[in-house]
């Protein structure tokens, strides 16, 4: 499972922990902890990521086939605590911010196109482009592709960036 957290978490598999898809109005979206292992999430250590209290609200737009082309979903995300499962004392806790995020979906080869703005948190796997492991909350703007095999490449970013491994290490 892959992981965007919108801080909202990314990957679902960006863990799109914070996108409730398929609802037309707001929703709660359920809280998650999860232990990533080590070299996925962070290169050296496992990362243990909890979310609570996304609230967030949905829209799809469908082609004429009834499979969803669009989606745009925003809100309030969730807080998120990431802990470094080594070192339990280092602790990295985000609180919940406004983030929208934009997909279109290719459903002839199984690919989209995602643009997350606000408050997000994206986790770059080592099959990725480029490759992870990474985990870094960016306040601001990034695009990315996700192709069939669930390889996500980031196409730009502006904005901050924060290197949740870093701080936890």
């Amino acid at each position: 499972m892959r992981a965007l957290f919108n801080a909202r978490p990314v990957r679902a598999t960006a863990f799109a922990f914070a996108a409730v898809l398929g609802l037309a109005g707001p929703a709660l979206a359920a809280d998650f902890d999860y232990v990533i292992p080590k070299g996925t999430a962070c290169p050296n250590f496992d990362l243990r990521a909890q979310g609570t209290g996304g609230n967030l609200v949905t829209k799809e737009w469908l082609d004429e086939n009834g499979k969803v082309v669009k989606s745009i979903t925003g809100g309030k995300g969730f807080q998120l605590t990431f802990t470094n499962v080594s070192k339990p004392a280092n602790v990295l806790t985000l609180k919940s911010s406004g983030s929208v995020t934009k997909t279109a979906y290719n459903n002839s080869d199984a690919t989209s196109t995602m643009s997350i703005m606000g408050h997000n948190v994206l986790i770059m796997y080592p099959t990725d482009v480029p490759p992870g492991p990474t985990t870094t909350l960016y306040v601001g703007r990034v695009s990315f592709t996700i192709d069939a095999n669930q390889v996500f490449t980031i196409l730009t970013t502006s904005g901050k960036s924060t290197d949740i491994c870093a701080a936890l290490a």
